[in-house]
């Protein structure tokens, strides 16, 4: 079985991270967003794969190649423009169907089934039981729901008693749902939709394919997903994908050894013996830690960086190459790649610094501000 990622957008709402990063490549406990996803797919047995790029694509080719790294043959699908979630799947069609042939792929049973996912989700769905339920309707598409707290974030979907899908509510205001089953955009398909996609413009699935189905009358169903799911296309939500990694709630196998209930640490990395850590916490690969640094909890650190002696580094995510100074102080916030935090810096809760930016000696960053990559930031800038 194939499966495709969409992996093309530019990930506006998660600026300035994904300036100079794609958004599948933003790191999820300090491995890229895609290839979580790609290991999920691997797990239940899906090894075919296909990506859509637009975005600064050479840095998901350069990361993942053909795939081989992963357990997986990977395609990509290169768009000249953004297509629309739907038209960006038409145009990989040649690609999903390799060698079975779009009107060969349409003949006979399940043969051309395929699974679609967005590169910016963080999940542990059971694809194998989507799969079968899918199969189990004889459905042309099938689409993972799942339930939420607050609707008038997500795209909801009403379903009868049999998981048939009968109409949409997009947004809606809370005393106006009919329904708290949030589309996943995790679908499977069969190869006739692609007969419902026009040619031309953006075509959307949400908008402009799903009703055209439920118009139609086609098979067309919902399954509510048991296990986790978290859409990291906002900053709010990427921090708190961390924290449900952090405390066990999403389910995700850190890597590393955990040294003490919830302490995670990885190869080659160096703690000072007065270094404290707070659980939980997480500790990549080849991280200098220096004497009476603090981290935790709910702290993320990536790979080689240093953290040097009586810094605090506590609810924030640090990714890789980035050099905290001494008693520097970050707090509740994300730092981008290749970062250099002077002796004293101090970011208050929400910041957000990306790549390759750097914080003057004392210099004070406060609440909820966002810089963009390269920056200096001077400590006579303390308004920021």
């Amino acid at each position: 079985m194939r499966a495709m990622i969409m992996a093309a957008g530019v990930g506006a709402r998660l600026e300035p991270l994904t300036i100079n990063v794609p958004k599948p490549m933003v790191p999820v406990v300090n491995k890229p967003a895609m290839e979580h996803i790609i290991a999920l797919l691997r797990r239940h047995g899906i090894t075919e794969v296909v990506a859509n790029l637009w975005y600064l694509p050479e840095h998901i080719e350069g990361y993942f190649g053909n795939g081989d790294d992963f357990g997986v043959e990977l395609r990509y699908s290169r768009e000249e423009q953004l297509r629309g979630t739907a038209g960006g799947m038409l145009a990989a069609k040649d690609l999903l169907l390799l060698d079975d042939g779009w009107e060969e792929a349409c003949k006979g049973p399940a043969s051309g089934t395929f699974v679609l996912m967005a590169g910016d989700a963080l999940t542990t769905a059971n694809l194998t039981r989507l799969i079968e339920f899918h199969r189990s309707r004889n459905a042309l598409a099938t689409i993972g729901l799942k339930r939420v707290d607050d609707v008038s974030g997500f795209g909801i979907v009403i379903t009868d008693e049999d998981g048939r899908i009968i109409r949409f509510q997009e947004k809606p205001r809370p005393p106006e749902a009919d329904s708290d089953l949030a589309n996943t955009m995790i679908y499977v398909f069969e190869p006739e939709i692609l007969k419902y996609i026009p040619s031309c413009g953006t075509p959307d699935f949400g908008r402009d394919i799903f009703p055209l189905l439920v118009g139609e009358g086609v098979p067309f169903y919902g399954l509510a997903l048991d296990e986790y799911w978290c859409d990291i296309g906002t900053l709010a939500k990427y921090h708190a994908s961390h924290r449900d990694i952090l405390n066990g709630k999403a389910g995700l196998a850190l890597p590393g050894e955990e040294v003490r209930q919830g302490v995670f640490v990885c190869e080659g990395a160096e703690l000072h013996d007065s270094a404290t850590l707070c659980a939980p916490v997480f500790i990549g690969e080849h991280v200098t830690i220096g004497q009476d640094a603090t981290i935790g909890p709910y702290s993320v650190i990536g790979d080689r960086c240093e953290i040097s002696e009586q810094a605090v580094v506590s609810g924030s995510i640090v990714w890789n190459n980035t050099k905290v100074g001494r008693r520097a102080n970050l707090v509740d916030c994300v730092v981008g790649s290749d970062c250099y935090l002077a002796a004293g810096a101090s970011l208050g809760e929400g910041v957000v610094l990306s790549d390759e930016c750097v914080v003057e000696e004392d210099s004070v960053i406060k609440r909820n501000v966002r810089i963009d990559p390269g920056r200096i930031v001077k400590r006579k800038v303390a308004k920021w």
